[in-house]
This record gives C-alpha cells, structure tokens and sequence, in this order.
C-alpha cells in the first residue's frame, strides 16, 4: 500500500514536471503574434487549439471575413499544419495569416 502510494507521487511530480515546461498561451495579442509554431507544438493540444483559434479570429477580422465552422475552415487549418510543417521556425500567426490569405475568395464576408 505504501509502495503505491509513493509510486502515485512520483507519477504525480513527473506530470506536475511536464506540465509546468509546456507553455500556456498567451492572453494578448501582442505576445501571441510572437509565437512560433515550435513553441506552439510545445503546448499542450487544448492550449494549441486556443491560441491558433484566438490568431485566426483576429487574422480574419482584419481582412474582413469570418472562418466558418465547415470544410473551409478545416482547409484553413490543414493549411497552418502544412506551413508550420514546413517552417517550424516561422511566427504561428504569419502562418495563420497566409493560409487565411490563400482562402480569403471562399470565405464568407463580414
């Protein structure tokens, strides 16, 4: 009983260890532009989907359009997948940005 015990523990410190070098996203925009999709990669996946969501709604205000929740905005997100793929270096939201570029003709208006 003892032995499990501690062996909950160890387990427990190793996720709390993992936990705390994965980073959160961030909760502005002037820091989140700055994120590579490294960094982005490091996160956890609910945390990923957050800031890669947060990015895309501001990139697609901008430009005037809205990302639909259908086929088009998962051809946006193959998109940022196949870039940061490619670029693993590059800033996530320059990403995001492009591949919103790319599909901007397809989506709807604001």
């Amino acid at each position: 009983m003892f032995v499990r015990s501690i062996a909950a523990a160890g387990a427990l410190l190793i996720a709390a260890s993992a936990s705390a070098q994965t980073p959160m996203p961030p909760t502005n925009f002037e820091q989140a532009a700055y994120i590579t999709c490294r960094e982005a990669h490091a996160m956890n996946p609910e945390s990923r989907k957050v800031l890669a969501i947060f990015l895309a709604e501001h990139a697609a205000r901008y430009h005037g359009v809205r990302i639909p929740d259908d086929e088009r905005g998962t051809q946006i997100a193959y998109l940022v997948r196949g870039g940061c793929t490619l670029s693993p270096d590059a800033h996530l939201f320059a990403v995001v940005d492009k591949a919103i570029i790319a599909e901007m003709s397809r989506l709807p208006k604001r």
